[in-house]
């Protein structure tokens, strides 16, 4: 959904490619600090709410959490606040931020996603569904054969679910033109 990896050609354009295809985008180091780069008026809170937008989440590389430590205010508060107590996430500009750990995030294209992600809708197109096998072999890409699950004394589970996704750009009064609108901006290296 970010970055389009092995999404089929007839899905939508990922949202870090449609953000900087929109002008939603800035480069880190643009502003004085990463908090400019964020939260001024050219950065990419900015770039949303130019769109007609609220930002209400961000997701980004978990890179990005030590450039953010430490940030603070004219006044010495921190702008951004990790999670202090269990099971609250941490937030930049009062809003969730999530720092996927999973190896997913591509930090060489994107540091930082805002936006309002009530306009990434998703859908289930299929149940899950699933099927124990007991007699069957697995390979890998090449053809070599990693398991055979009847020699080995094994079982394996195959889970199959379709999903889909959309982001709707809304035509709004902010802005009109579906080409430079979108609920979506991204701080890029």
């Amino acid at each position: 959904v970010f970055f389009g990896v092995n999404a089929p050609a007839a899905w939508p354009t990922a949202i870090v490619t449609a953000a900087a295809a929109a002008g939603n985008s800035v480069t880190l180091g643009t502003g004085s600090d990463i908090a400019d780069d964020i939260g001024n008026e050219d950065g990419i809170m900015a770039k949303v709410e130019a769109c007609g937008f609220d930002v209400n989440g961000f997701a980004g590389d978990v890179s990005i959490k030590a450039k953010l430590r430490g940030l603070r205010t004219s006044t010495g508060e921190l702008i951004y606040q990790p999670s202090l107590q269990a099971g609250t996430p941490a937030s930049l500009y009062g809003q969730p931020a999530f720092y996927p750990k999973n190896g997913v995030w591509n930090a060489a294209t994107a540091l930082l996603l805002c936006g309002d992600f009530d306009q990434a809708v998703y859908a289930m197109r299929q149940d899950i569904t699933y099927k124990v096998l007991s007699e069957a072999v697995i390979q890998d890409g090449a053809g070599n054969i990693i398991y055979n699950l009847a020699q080995q004394d094994m079982v394996a589970l195959r889970a199959v679910m379709r999903l889909g996704w959309q982001v709707p750009n809304p035509i709004n009064a902010m802005k009109s033109v579906e080409a430079t609108r979108y609920p979506f901006a991204v701080l890029v290296p």
